[in-house]
């Protein structure tokens, strides 16, 4: 993570981990509440308020589940969508379910990104049990600029 350094890099850092920690929570209580989320964004403007931002699956009205929509080509949306407002953005988080094949497990898999040059990404990988969802360890990721770019 590149964020400066003294107050400004400490301002920086809060405001990626607040975005980073609400889209991980949301991420987790649409899985718990729906079984599965689909690709989202939470972005912090200038004022300092956290705004959900989505976008509707392609041809939504021909798939009868989940499982059927491309998230690959929704998560290209997003990114679109983010850099056509990226002027009003300060920061944003991106949250998407993710396949972990090393752990055999599932994830909710989040990056944020600053516009002062501030990334930070993580991975929770989980799995579902008799019980309900049970959640492994945050784990540091890597990830490279979508939206703030030189």
């Amino acid at each position: 993570m590149n964020a400066g350094t003294g107050s400004d890099g400490e301002s920086i850092l809060r405001e990626l981990h607040d975005v980073l920690g609400t889209a991980l929570g949301m991420a987790q209580e649409h899985l718990e509440q729906n079984g599965g989320f689909l690709p989202f964004a939470v972005t912090l403007d200038d004022d300092g308020e956290l705004r959900l931002v989505l976008v509707t699956p392609p041809s939504s009205e021909d798939f009868d589940s989940e499982a059927d929509f491309d998230a690959e080509t929704m998560l290209e949306d997003l990114v679109e969508l983010l850099k056509q407002g990226r002027e009003q953005i300060r920061a944003f988080a991106i949250a998407s379910d993710v396949t972990l094949p090393e752990n055999g497990t599932d994830g909710i898999h989040a990056a944020a990104e600053h516009r002062d040059e501030g990334l930070l990404a993580a991975v929770l990988p989980y799995e579902m049990t008799a019980t309900g969802y049970v959640y492994g360890d945050i784990e540091p990721d890597g990830h490279e600029a979508l939206i703030f770019t030189a």
